[in-house]
């Protein structure tokens, strides 16, 4: 057989190799004069586990190529299929065909130019690279299928198989491509990170990620996909594990992919993957994979890490209704002290380039910069990637165009308001962190009822700038976490604060009648019982303190709250009532009624009574007290109904008082429902807050909070 091959590279070359040996007559055709130079000096070199040889051989550039060829192979990437295609249109003889080694679906392109009915294509998998000019290592055998894009078995067909070595003959060439591209899905996958191509497939923290990918690309397959070298599209789970095994017996420890990524520094066939396919991973794995070729990036650990959390935001994030959308390769630094943590953001945070949602349905003008804690954020490394559903506007109720987010464990309730999405993605195990805002428990709230650590900062002590407001002196930037050592990890590198090692055994202060309130439910109360009880078998002390001087500051939240919240919304709901949703729209015509006066004398009865307020501390590390009196509801009240006065009962007072306070999982009431405890100290004192919260966790959890998994 007389065969030119354009591009001798790892296929093209391996396949020209064998085909020389074996006697047939081969002309290679390389855009790299190096290459060609090597192979027409000192012949083509094949080295590796399977076979070591060398043997002599032609080689030309492309503007060297003749003309009538009968049998031509293409064999670059993909990319540069059309290049190659117009190398062929004046060139291939009357009766000549070509025949395809190339990964992706580039059939379409090369019959643009020569004629389907002039086209064969080939399935290659076997591992091979470049080491050099002249030189191939070829890592493996693998499946190499020929076949005509009718599905007919041909003379012609049937003869090239016989010259190619491992080449068999197949009626369905196109399902055995869509098998690979399932499979070459996870290879890009993988190849983000500096792992190999077996450790990727093996690690059980990604397998939902690759099994997602795959499922993603087979279902757009028009053809039935086909299985090969221990890939079944119809057993997927067990593929990983042959595939595993397939790839720790090759020589080819890392992706093509990978090796132009990181080795060669050039262009990967990424373009071609993001015009041949669709979906939410594809789509973002592709983005990654440009943001390192711009250099943005480079291959490590943590990009496939925020791939899996974009994985889980799609599958446990999305049905929750907690997404509102997810950035692809988000901008960070490259090194930091949050370096490839993945952050999601509730949405009226103003991130550069979207549009902040702020729970309301109306289209916006994407922000034209960062928030201030955003720019902390990226800044100490941390991915931005994803932003949170909310209440609208934080105001206590949900748009009804808009979905409320879920509680994860209990998808029938709610993950309460109105830092409800971040707290569902938390608590579903999609991301680590969330940044959430607190202005009568926004934080607190969702995070006892879905089993997070919910932490309100002192007032100020993280930036507002670029956060939609709702009543200025009330509202609070803080977080929910998985735990607490990320609570202090992402806080300290927010305020470059040093994080304190956990302190006790505390002096905890508890105000009596609390937990016998009507609205607390027996259960919740149990549990806050039980958790106080462990704190004292591990040494802490408890004892009342007088908290009468919180009553008095609650009469004055009311008025606080409607009267700013009235400044920033007035304006908009006396010319366009119609832009908030009817609950929304009730409490803000509410807030109009508040008058001057009456917000002036509750401001200064607040700053009378904020010295007694921290005198409550007198004596004590922290204050606990129930985070809510019940569990998650089916949804949340308003604010300002008597169920929203009861659920905020025992938060809203810290927003008072500019208190840090801090929620942490402490058990589960009714339906396995979480329930959480409040902790909170002086005003300026929360990295002693989080010390004493972090010996409170271990002492009810061992350091280990069984309320969140990551799946």
């Amino acid at each position: 057989m007389r065969l030119t091959i354009i591009g001798a590279g790892a296929i093209g070359g391996t396949i020209g190799a064998h085909l020389i040996r074996s006697g047939h007559e081969v002309l290679l055709c390389d855009a790299d004069p190096a290459h060609v130079a090597a192979i027409n000096a000192g012949g083509l070199t094949i080295e590796g586990p399977v076979e070591n040889f060398t043997v002599p051989a032609r080689a030309v550039t492309p503007e060297d190529l003749p003309g009538g060829l009968d049998h031509v192979a293409v064999a670059v990437k993909s990319q540069h299929t059309a290049q190659a295609a117009e190398l062929l249109r004046d060139r291939l003889s009357p009766t000549g065909y070509v025949v395809s080694f190339q990964n992706g679906l580039t059939a379409n392109t090369l019959s643009d130019v020569v004629g389907q009915a002039r086209l064969i294509v080939g399935f290659v998998n076997f591992g091979a690279d470049v080491l050099g000019p002249g030189r191939i290592m070829q890592g493996n055998v693998g499946t190499f299928r020929l076949g005509e894009l009718t599905g007919e078995i041909t003379p012609r067909l049937t003869e090239l198989a016989e010259a190619l070595p491992y080449a068999q003959p197949t009626d369905n060439i196109l399902g055995f491509l869509w098998g690979k591209e399932a499979y070459g899905a996870m290879l890009y996958a993988g190849a983000v990170s500096d792992l190999s191509i077996a450790d990727t497939l093996e690690g059980p923290r990604w397998r939902p990620l690759m099994l997602a990918l795959a499922r993603e690309v087979l279902a757009q397959a028009p053809v039935k996909p086909e299985g090969f070298d221990g890939f079944d599209p119809q057993d997927l789970p067990g593929s990983l594990d042959r595939l595993v095994a397939f790839n720790r017996a090759s020589a080819k420890s890392h992706s093509g992919v990978y090796r132009d990524l990181m080795i060669r520094h050039r262009k990967t066939e990424v373009d071609e993957l993001l015009r041949d396919l669709d979906g939410p991973l594809t789509t973002y794995t592709g983005a990654l994979i440009k943001a390192i070729e711009r250099g943005e990036r480079t291959c490590e650990v943590a990009n496939l890490e925020l791939l899996a959390a974009t994985e889980r935001a799609e599958r446990l994030g999305r049905p929750l209704g907690a997404v509102v959308e997810v950035f692809p390769a988000p901008r960070r630094a490259s090194s930091g002290p949050l370096h490839g943590v993945q952050v999601a953001v509730k949405d009226m945070i103003d991130i550069a380039g979207h549009q902040r949602g702020n729970g309301n349905p109306a289209v916006t003008v994407p922000a034209a910069a960062d928030a201030e804690i955003i720019t902390r954020l990226r800044t100490a490394g941390a991915d931005v990637f994803v932003a949170a559903s909310l209440l609208e506007y934080a105001a206590g109720a949900v748009h009804p165009e808009l979905p409320e987010a879920m509680n994860p464990h209990h998808p029938g309730r709610t993950a309460g308001g109105s830092s409800g999405g971040s707290a569902a993605l938390v608590g579903a195990g999609v991301c680590p962190v969330a940044l959430g805002t607190d202005t009568g428990g926004s934080i607190r709230l969702p995070a006892h009822y879905c089993g997070t650590v919910g932490f309100k900062p002192s007032h100020g002590a993280l930036p507002l700038d670029g956060i939609e407001p709702l009543a200025p002196t009330l509202d609070h930037v803080g977080l929910l976490a998985r735990d607490l050592a990320t609570t202090n990890q992402v806080f300290s590198a927010l305020t470059s604060r040093q994080a304190a090692p956990p302190a006790g055994p505390l002096r905890i202060g508890v105000v009596p009648g609390q937990l016998a309130h009507p609205a607390v439910e027996d259960d919740v109360a149990g549990a806050v019982r039980a958790a106080t009880a462990r704190l004292r078998d591990s040494g802490c002390t408890v004892e009342d303190v007088d908290g009468s001087v919180f009553a008095e500051l609650e009469e004055t939240f009311s008025a606080i709250l409607l009267f700013e919240a009235w400044q920033v919304h007035g304006a908009r709901v006396r010319e366009r009532p119609g832009h908030y949703g009817p609950e929304t729209l009730r409490l803000l015509r509410s807030a109009a009624e508040i008058r001057e006066e009456t917000y002036e004398a509750a401001v200064a009865t607040r700053a009378r009574l904020l010295p007694a307020a921290t005198e409550v501390y007198a004596g004590i590390d922290v204050l606990l007290t129930p985070a809510a009196p019940f569990v998650a509801p089916v949804t949340t009240p308003p604010v300002d109904t008597p169920e929203g006065a009861a659920e905020g009962q025992f938060t809203g007072i810290f927003n008072l008082t500019g208190d840090p306070a801090l929620v942490l999982p402490c058990g589960r009431g009714s339906g396995g429902l979480p329930v959480g405890l409040q902790l909170s100290s002086p005003p300026g004192t929360d990295m002693a807050l989080l010390a004493a919260a972090a010996w409170v966790e271990s002492a009810l959890c061992g350091g280990d909070d069984p309320l969140w998994t990551a799946t």
